[in-house]
């Protein structure tokens, strides 16, 4: 990489979003649970707000992806109440960034894991999975 990315052990993020209908269980394939806020959702959240703290701080034409994520969704949250994600960097080589994240609505924690995303060079790594893809082009599954 010609520039060094500027991401520091200890930086964060939070962000605050409202539970949704969107944002529930029901359509996360949960059919029975309309009213609470789905552990997909929380993930995805949580990744996108390690992906707001970590790729602006790239070089141009680099990105993050998303290599591991553990999660463990230890308390409900309500349509309507506000969940705060925070995410943390706890180490990074260069390359490997490992992430904290924690959740919490109004009541107190909700969630919490931790994420390991890894600098790619964008254009390779699309190239790449068009190889792959090209692969698959005479497969009959």
């Amino acid at each position: 990489m010609l520039n060094t990315p500027k991401i520091q052990v200890n930086s964060s993020l939070t962000i605050q979003r409202k539970v949704t209908e969107e944002d529930t269980a029901l359509n996360y394939g949960s059919g029975k649970l309309e009213k609470l806020f789905a552990t997909p959702k929380l993930v995805a959240l949580m990744i996108e707000v390690s992906v707001k703290l970590i790729d602006d701080k790239l070089p141009e034409g680099f990105i993050t992806v998303g290599k591991m994520a553990e999660v463990v969704h230890e308390k409900p949250t309500i349509l309507g109440q506000t969940v705060s994600i925070k995410v943390e960097v706890k180490r990074f080589d260069g390359n490997k960034i490992l992430l904290d994240m924690v959740a919490f609505d109004e009541v107190g924690i909700i969630g919490r894991g931790t994420h390991e995303r890894i600098i790619v060079n964008k254009k390779a790594l699309l190239e790449r999975a068009n190889k792959r893809a090209e692969k698959l082009a005479n497969k009959d599954f």
